[in-house]
């Protein structure tokens, strides 16, 4: 079973970007994200569901990056 809660390290590792590119994007509020106690954490479902909604985005023609 997989966690349902990531850390920006592993939100990062699952983007294949850098830790400080995912916390710059999370506090822009480009990845779905909240804080608890000043850290970032993402739930797996909604990163899942947002990055079918990137890449459908992109095949539609749309560049919402």
């Amino acid at each position: 079973m997989t966690d349902e809660i990531l850390t920006i390290r592993e939100m990062a590792e699952l983007l294949k970007i850098n830790e400080k590119t995912a916390y710059k994007l999370a506090s822009a509020g480009k990845l779905p994200g909240f804080k608890v106690g000043g850290a970032w954490r993402f739930e797996r479902l909604e990163v899942a569901n947002w990055i079918k909604r990137k890449v459908e985005a992109q095949l539609e023609g749309g560049d919402e990056a």
